[in-house]
């Protein structure tokens, strides 16, 4: 069914993206690899953040909820996602745990369950340096500093709580991001400051753009990061070239 395919496809690789830690503290590490940010990084504090869901397939407006965890120790972090849409419920269980290194972020496996199939996992084996999938034969070397789909983002905001002044309109954010089946590079540019209307309020952002490779299918990715908010992500958007979108707005930060 195209909306079960909607409501799987759309909501993980958006969803997967928020969360972290069980403690206040942060950490400062320098990064040393091509791929991750050549700056130091500092863990944002645990939180829980609740989202407002917008969406539209195939001429089908539809909405929905999602809550993320983010949770973070001085030598490990999980990330833990729930997704719900009108007329489906549950529709994605997804999460993301690994450990902290230089490089920030070092996922060891990242699950995703969506509506109606079975769950895969992408696997960070540290002792071959190799990630594998469940859902294909595919297999990347580890170099340092990869991270996946849920993870990637809350990477992003490390390295901007760390390097904030660094993140200016065009400068851009290099990362090799797995997703359930494989892996490609991905590259953050940052659009713009911005001032956004949420649920709490009016909140001033830096919006920075994730577009698709070229000659790529892939959908475009925009996250608008609040400086003032610890730099946690207030507002996430998929697009797709044929109009069709899913829009994720901040409703509440409960910080754990």
């Amino acid at each position: 069914m195209r909306l079960q395919s909607f409501a799987s496809h759309r909501f993980s690789t958006l969803f997967c993206s928020a969360v972290l830690a069980l403690s206040v503290m942060t950490q400062t590490h320098a990064s040393n690899s091509d791929m991750a940010s050549k700056t130091v990084f500092q863990l944002p504090p645990a939180a829980e953040l609740q989202y407002n869901i917008k969406a539209k397939q195939s001429g089908i407006s539809l909405g929905g909820s999602a809550s993320v965890k983010w949770l973070v120790s001085n030598h490990s972090y999980q990330i833990l996602t729930e997704t719900r849409a009108m007329l489906f419920g549950k529709i994605l269980d997804a999460s993301s745990v690994g450990s902290i290194d230089n490089f920030g972020l070092a996922p060891e496996k990242f699950v995703e369950k969506r509506f109606g199939k079975p769950a895969t996992t992408t696997g960070f084996n540290r002792d071959s340096k190799t990630i594998s999938f469940t859902a294909s034969a595919e297999t990347y070397p580890i170099k340092g500093g990869e991270q996946d789909r849920t993870s990637a983002t809350w990477q992003l905001v490390a390295q901007a709580r760390a390097a904030g002044e660094k993140f200016k309109p065009g400068s851009e954010w290099k990362m090799f991001v797995a997703g359930r089946r494989d892996a490609e590079e991905w590259i953050f540019k940052v659009v713009a400051s911005e001032k956004i209307t949420t649920a709490m309020g009016e909140i001033n952002t830096v919006h920075i753009s994730k577009a698709p490779p070229p000659d790529s299918k892939d959908q475009t990715l925009d996250i608008w990061l609040a400086p003032e908010m610890e730099w946690y992500p207030v507002r996430l958007k998929f697009s797709d070239a044929n109009g069709e979108y899913i829009d994720q707005t901040l409703e509440s930060v409960t910080k754990l």
